[in-house]
């Protein structure tokens, strides 16, 4: 698996400074100004499953393993109880193969690709939705507080968000300490990235809030309420098919959260209101 880095108490954190993460181009500013700019590299990774192609998605290149294995469990392309024997990565054929004791085969549902409202043009797939059927959260305080804490910490660590814009963070938190740290050009990958991290290190999701910088569309809420997350936050806003399928598997959801102000569409009766906007300035 690859490398965890540790940043002010997660256990991975985002790193600017990482090799083949960015790039400097010159250009120039409004005044006709010559500038240098760091601007996020994008590279294809094809995932395979055993010996089938499943997809290429456009990402980052940081944590393909974590990426793959996230990704086909968010599929459904995994089962809960499928032994990963092994996943292979090929920086120079740009490819990550993840390996299973048992043999599948998942030619029907290629046939039902859907593509995402996600930035990179994610893609999903048709089925998706029949995941949902009997899925329904635990119901869990989530102070206030804890919320504010979070968004102070994770809005004010270091980040390729900050050093160069055009990406998307997802971060897994427990109360208010921020866990995991995941960036990529799209919002599902990195989604998917935090998902095989949790699966990997076979973590538990049942009292985990999950935060992210995108925005809270059906297909985040359907993907977070798989991978049984039950809080999702985000600093962007929501669309109403997502806060419907939220409102019925029971998932807290936060949107517009900038700094101590927040909109909860669903799960409102599971806030704990332990602190008042300025209370932490």
């Amino acid at each position: 698996m690859a490398q965890a880095g540790k940043t002010d108490g997660y256990i991975i954190a985002p790193d600017p400074s990482a090799a083949r993460l960015t790039r400097a181009v010159q250009g120039h500013d409004a005044s006709g100004v010559a500038v240098t700019t760091q601007v996020v590299e994008e590279r294809p990774l094809t995932i395979f499953l055993n010996g089938q192609e499943i997809v290429t998605a456009m990402t980052i290149g940081d944590y393909p393993d974590y990426l793959a294995l996230g990704f086909l469990r968010n599929q459904r392309m995994l089962a809960s109880d499928e032994r990963v024997k092994g996943i292979d990565y090929d920086e120079e054929l740009e490819t990550v193969v993840v390996r299973t004791d048992r043999p599948t085969n998942h030619e029907e549902k290629l046939k039902k690709k859907t593509r995402t409202s996600g930035c990179a043009v994610g893609t999903v797939f048709g089925d998706m939705m029949e995941g949902l059927e009997g899925v329904h959260l635990p119901q869990v305080p989530v102070h206030v507080s804890w919320l504010y804490t979070l968004a102070h910490v994770i809005n004010r660590t270091p980040s390729l968000y900050l050093e160069a814009g055009a990406i998307h963070g997802t971060v897994l938190c427990h109360r208010d300490r921020p866990l995991v740290y995941m960036e990529d050009v799209g919002r599902h990958n990195a989604v998917d990235k935090v998902a095989g991290w949790m699966a990997a290190t076979d973590t538990g999701a049942e009292d985990k809030i999950l935060y992210t910088t995108g925005r809270l569309t059906s297909e985040m809420v359907i993907k977070t309420a798989l991978m049984g997350i039950p809080v999702l936050v985000s600093r962007s806003g929501f669309t109403a098919w997502g806060v419907e399928i939220a409102q019925a598997v029971g998932l807290t959801l936060i949107g517009r959260m900038r700094g101590e102000r927040f909109v909860c569409l669903s799960g409102d009766g599971n806030l704990v209101r332990d602190a008042q906007a300025g209370a932490a300035e």
